[in-house]
């Protein structure tokens, strides 16, 4: 039998905590998948986030919990390495990983949204990644950007590397494009808390992750913290 052909577009690369995942952060991934013609989306869950505080779930559980919400979706991937790695998930050093996994040509697009890319320049060697990938800002419906309010250098990146999403094809890796994804306002810090009061989180997560929390008694007693 021939071998199968590497798979050349643009891969989507969606990091986060996913304590635990939800249905938003799905619908972001399957909407950069159809406005940005990307090829897949890769989940990455953060073994040993340094910006947050400590994950209320294991990192063993909350990779179980991203590999069932994947598993029915043939254009999600789930990669463990960050989680099985020993030290703290930075962004640069996991974009490095892939490069050097997937070569120097594939396409690599992080996937974040607004607050975090208004965020980018506290991040560890942030200007690099934009060597590495592009960077699609995802964004409410009407949102106006306005880059004369950021920080000098964030919008001096926005202004040289604004671009469209057929550039997202065209380059490995430097620009930057925004799309409009459908307003969802769940987030994980809710869904513990109403774990914590004995409530059902049933329409908010993927019904196997559902299942998955009830089975292990996950997020019984978590104290709100953070936004996820």
């Amino acid at each position: 039998m021939a071998k199968k052909p590497p798979e050349q577009g643009p891969l989507g690369i969606l990091g986060g905590t996913f304590d635990p995942i939800h249905l938003a952060h799905l619908r972001l991934a399957e909407e950069a998948l159809d406005q940005l013609d990307l090829a897949r989306v890769r989940l990455i869950p953060a073994g040993h986030p340094p910006h947050r505080q400590t994950p209320h779930s294991t990192s063993a559980h909350r990779l179980r919990m991203v590999e069932l919400a994947a598993a029915d979706n043939p254009r999600l991937e789930v990669d463990p390495a960050e989680v099985l790695a020993p030290v703290a998930s930075y962004t640069v050093p996991t974009l490095e990983r892939l490069r050097a996994e997937l070569g120097p040509e594939r396409p690599l697009v992080l996937l974040m949204g607004t607050d975090a890319f208004l965020g980018l320049p506290s991040w560890h060697r942030w200007e690099a990644l934009f060597e590495l990938a592009h960077v699609a800002v995802a964004s409410r419906p009407g949102h106006a950007f306005e880059p004369a309010s950021w920080p000098a250098d964030l919008a001096g990146q926005w202004k040289q590397r604004l671009g469209s999403k057929e550039d997202l094809a065209s380059a490995p890796s430097g620009r930057i494009v925004s799309f409009a994804i459908t307003p969802m306002d769940i987030s994980a810090t809710a869904i513990r808390a109403s774990l914590a009061r004995h409530e059902s989180p049933r329409y908010l997560l993927p019904e196997a992750v559902v299942g998955y929390i009830a089975l292990h008694h996950l997020y019984s007693d978590a104290a709100p913290s953070g936004r996820g």
